[in-house]
């Protein structure tokens, strides 16, 4: 059986564009939409999922 690969992504602030979070999943799921806490900020924001 052929084993399915892990990625990395990284999650960014939508408001600010920091790369707050890294995250290893399975290739060929659909993008996360996260609300994770931006240090910057001080307050919990959405994160987006992108590939460096």
């Amino acid at each position: 059986m052929a084993k399915k690969k892990k990625e990395i992504i990284h999650l960014v602030c939508e408001e600010t564009g920091d790369y707050n979070y890294t995250l290893k999943r399975k290739a060929g799921s659909e993008k996360l939409r996260i609300k994770k806490f931006s240090p910057r900020l001080r307050k919990h924001t959405v994160h987006v999922e992108k590939k460096k």
